[in-house]
């Protein structure tokens, strides 16, 4: 059909001119199909392009009671590092971790994920690689990609602004399930390494840095020994495969995902009334990203712990006989870890974990 025309020949309104290209966005789908194909499972049915994932749910009949685990999430304004930068590829992989280490916390398996990719104008190769990131992510958390939307938003976001969120969905058999009624006094806290900042707390990391210190993010920082940009980029660890297998190799009771709030705030939620965790900072040394916000930005120690992970990124619960145990799983899979704490009678403690101490040098 032809554009439709007055007799002054003016040419009426389209969805183009009005800023959405329709044909950009199906090149985008026809890009990204390579990496959705990498990140599947067998119980996934169809491919792209239909209006909803399948997932073939008798696969569950092998549970007794079957609990689906669900939760949704984004990377928050970290997505600006990564347009500044114009690298895309890895952002994907943050999404998968933040939805995915979620719901391995009670002990879920991750099943399958979907995307939302808002973006102001559509650039094919640039959904394609955003996409890229987040199949490669999913293949890390032994989970599937099922689908996912593209879309653009013209006159709210500028032609190169993006955001992504994504939802996830997990499965543990009832009487596993992980969580606070297994926590006992004596159990220890196991710390795993963060690969860095994660994705939490980027607003006050891009506000001390970026527009406080007006540092580069092509600057070479000697202390991360590459620049700024790629220091901040550094994607977050994805921790779902570590956690199951230490399910299966140990006794866990409880894990806890390090994400917004800091390590005390986020160990508290698993933790139950008449419990304390205390958690020894001189067991670790935060990595030189953490020192040079706190320090550039005269933040304040405890400031800075409710915002950011401090080096740890996942924490799990586990009966002090089995800590050993428990390390040595982690440490066979490449998983930096050490026992950083235990469980206490509450008292007259108000919260239910506080740090103690001072870190490593």
């Amino acid at each position: 059909m032809s554009p439709v025309s007055d007799q002054s020949g003016t040419t009426g309104a389209s969805y183009a001119a009005a800023g959405v290209d329709i044909e950009a966005g199906d090149r985008a789908v026809e890009l990204m199909k390579e990496w959705v194909k990498k990140a599947q499972r067998p119980e996934v049915l169809g491919g792209l392009g239909g209006f909803a994932g399948l997932f073939d749910a008798s696969a569950l009949k092998r549970y007794e009671r079957p609990l689906l685990a669900s939760a949704t999430d984004g990377v928050g304004t970290k997505v600006d590092i990564a347009r500044q930068m114009g690298v895309y590829d890895t952002i994907g992989h943050d999404l998968v971790a933040m939805v995915m280490d979620d719901i391995v916390v009670c002990g879920a398996e991750p099943l399958f994920m979907t995307d939302y990719i808002c973006v102001g104008k559509v650039h094919p190769e640039r959904v394609a690689s955003i996409v890229k990131g987040i199949a490669e992510g999913c293949v890390l958390a032994g989970c599937a990609l099922v689908g996912g939307e593209t879309a653009e938003h013209p006159g709210l976001l500028g032609e190169d602004d993006f955001d992504v969120a994504g939802a996830g969905t997990g499965v543990v058999e009832a009487d596993r399930l992980l969580g606070a009624d297994r926590i006992r006094t004596g159990d220890a806290v196991i710390a795993m390494a963060a690969s860095g900042l994660h994705s939490n707390g980027y607003s006050l990391v891009r506000h001390v840095l970026l527009n406080q210190a007006g540092l580069a993010l092509d600057a070479r920082i000697e202390e991360f020994g590459r620049t700024l940009g790629e220091e901040l980029l550094e994607p977050t660890k994805i921790y779902s495969l570590d956690c199951l297998a230490l399910t299966r190799t140990t006794e866990v009771h409880a894990f806890s995902h390090i994400t917004g709030g800091g390590l005390a705030a986020n160990l508290a939620r698993v933790i139950p009334d008449g419990l304390h965790a205390i958690v020894d900072r001189s067991t670790w040394t935060p990595e030189p990203v953490f020192d040079l916000v706190g320090r550039t930005g005269r933040v304040e120690r405890l400031e800075l712990e409710k915002t950011l992970n401090m080096g740890v990124g996942m924490m799990a619960i586990v009966p002090s006989e089995s800590a050993d145990a428990a390390l040595a799983t982690l440490a066979d899979r490449g998983v930096d870890a050490w026992v950083a704490g235990e469980i206490t009678d509450r008292g007259e403690h108000t919260t239910g974990a506080e740090l103690v101490g001072d870190y490593a040098v």
